[in-house]
């Protein structure tokens, strides 16, 4: 689920398979086979094969899209175990002013059957060259940090996690995390609807020391402060995932006319102020899968072969923009934009 000039370290590998389109990539039907409230607008629902068999492997920060009819996809991290393969769990934020995803969501039942696809993973754990891994979790961003916290703890690797919430009714995965906030792995942080009052994020991320790598995950609030905060660190050690547009990204709205040529039918057609890179492809025969349609998800990433994109996504690093654009948000600086679909 990064700011226009994200430094997370994403899949080369993934990004390329993940620029297909839906039909291209493994769709599973799953079984909801337990659903618990965790606070009153979270639920943990988890999932299983129908017929009982293992579902397929995934790492640590990977997340799943949910196929919920009437055009409604949406993507949830992982928060169980990846060396569980009998079951998938993930958490959901009912939002009340949402698009319809979670609302969606929170309507699924145990016994319900729904349409996912495979793991894919934008939010990996660092190697081994990571010493110390720093996770800092707001709100519902905590999710992924559950996955990462098992896999970390079955590599012996050393970790702290600082989670970040209103108040105790608001923190989902309390239980989860309890061991790890009795031996003080975990730290938990409520600041009753005022920051001041919760972890000091510029102080925790003033200094970089060589070895530890940071991940981010949570509300657009928390994350622009823990970007403004990171600015000193080197962007290899920098990890993050949004669960919606970043503030750079919402205020990064300006349109402009340019043209895209497709490469697979050689069209050389126009991609007017006001209407979306996305929207043209479609209207000229490409078949381009999209989820959350704000440059956060990752679906839509596709290979650029000429011309200067403008990246509007919080997905792609650095090195992926040389060659990488999301087609759902992104725009062209120059007059023609070639795309390889």
């Amino acid at each position: 689920m990064l700011q226009a000039d994200s430094q997370m370290e994403a899949s080369i590998d993934v990004a390329t398979s993940d620029a297909q389109t839906t039909s291209a990539r493994p769709r599973l039907t799953v079984k909801i086979s337990a659903i618990r409230r965790e606070t009153n607008r979270i639920n943990r629902i988890e999932l299983t094969d129908p017929a009982g068999a293992e579902l397929p492997a995934f790492s640590a920060g990977a997340h799943l899209e949910f196929h919920l009819g009437s055009g409604i996809i949406r993507s949830y991290s992982l928060c169980s175990s990846p060396a569980d393969r009998t079951r998938y769990a993930v958490a959901v934020l009912l939002e009340h002013s949402g698009r319809g995803g979670s609302a969606a969501m929170h309507k699924l039942q145990t016994g319900d059957a729904v349409s996912i696809t495979a793991p894919r993973n934008h939010f990996p754990l660092a190697g081994k060259e990571a010493k110390t891994h720093l996770l800092l979790a707001g709100g519902i961003g905590v999710t992924p940090m559950l996955a990462m916290i098992d896999e970390l703890e079955f590599r012996a690797a050393t970790w702290t996690l600082h989670y970040c919430a209103r108040s105790k009714d608001d923190a989902a995965l309390l239980a989860e995390l309890q061991p790890y906030i009795d031996a003080g792995k975990a730290i938990v942080h409520f600041d009753d609807g005022d920051p001041s009052k919760g972890l000091d994020i510029e102080a925790l991320l003033a200094e970089s020391v060589i070895g530890t790598h940071v991940y981010y995950c949570g509300p657009p609030g928390f994350m622009t402060a823990c970007k403004n905060a990171v600015g000193a660190w080197p962007p290899h050690a920098i990890h993050c995932e949004y669960f919606a547009a970043s503030e750079d990204a919402k205020t990064a709205r300006v349109k402009n006319a340019f043209q895209v040529k497709i490469k697979s039918s050689g069209k050389l057609v126009d991609v007017p102020a006001d209407t979306t890179l996305v929207q043209v492809l479609r209207e000229n025969g490409c078949s381009v899968d999209t989820d959350c349609e704000d440059g956060y998800c990752g679906t839509c990433i596709t290979r650029f072969l000429s011309g200067l994109p403008d990246h509007r996504d919080t997905v792609l690093s650095e090195g992926e923009r040389k060659n990488y654009i999301m087609v759902c948000c992104s725009r062209a600086k120059s007059g023609i934009l070639e795309l390889d679909i």
